[in-house]
Parts: C-alpha cells; structure tokens; sequence
C-alpha cells in the first residue's frame, strides 16, 4: 500500500478517536507527500517518500532545538511527538554492527585509505545499507574516523 493511502486511514483512525495531536501531525505528512506529488513530473516512488518523511523529521529536530534555545519546553515537546510520529512511518534503522559492518565491507572493496577519498567509501557504504533508516552524519563521522 503506497505511504499516502496508509496516512490516510491512520488519519481517518485518528479522527475518529479524537486524537488531535496525532491528526495534526498526519496531516503534515499527509500535506508534504502531496506536495512532492504535484511538484514532481514523475510518479511519487518509495524512495521519494522517504526522502520527504526524512526533511519532515529533520524540521522537526531543527524546530525543537530552536524552542529549547528559546525557552519553549512545551512547543519543543510537541515537536519532539510529531518527530516520533513521522519516524514511525520509516523503515527500521540500521543498528551499529550493521553500519560498521558496511563500511569494513566498503573500505575492503574501494580499497580506500586516504581522507581524501572518503566519498567513494560513503556511496558504497549508503548502497550496502540501502532500504534501512542511517543518518548521513553518523556514517560520516564513522567513516571519517575509521579512515584517520
């Protein structure tokens, strides 16, 4: 079933219990995948979705962060809920054997060992851990510490 069908009935599910808090935040995703629908000439595919879900729960981090600093500890915590939410619609997340699995097996196979190259180690690190949740910066910073 494509993304936008299921936020639909989780919506409809929300409705109906009177969760307001969790229908806003539907209704959010609900909002940004139709967005991306008619902004893009192409079919919205799994990949496309994730990538919107993926900006969602980055603005959300961002925006809570901003409310900490500015002394808004119950918008911050609204923020926070809808962040979880929105994450609850990604694929599981890799855990820390397998992305450090992933780059021993990238660096073996690019046979990098320079700093300069990491790049080339980050793209066959992403494509062995393809269809998980990584965050970029920490396979980054793994990456760049087994390679320094």
């Amino acid at each position: 079933m494509p993304l936008i069908d299921q936020v639909q009935q989780d919506m409809v599910a929300a409705m109906k219990s009177r969760d307001e808090a969790r229908l806003s935040a539907l209704r959010l995703i609900k909002a940004a995948l139709m967005k991306q629908k008619v902004d893009s000439p192409k079919p919205l595919d799994e990949a496309a979705e994730m990538q919107v879900l993926k900006s969602l729960i980055k603005q959300r981090i961002d925006a809570a962060e901003m409310f900490r600093k500015g002394g808004r500890p119950e918008q911050a915590a609204k923020e926070e809920a809808e962040r979880s939410l929105i994450e609850s619609y990604l694929p599981a997340g890799a855990t820390e054997q397998e992305i450090d699995a992933a780059i021993a097996e990238a660096m073996a196979e690019t046979g990098v060992t320079s700093l300069k190259q990491m790049g080339v180690v980050m793209k066959a690190a992403q494509a062995r851990l393809k269809g998980k949740t990584v965050d970029g910066k920490a396979l980054s910073d793994k990456v760049r510490s087994k390679l320094s």
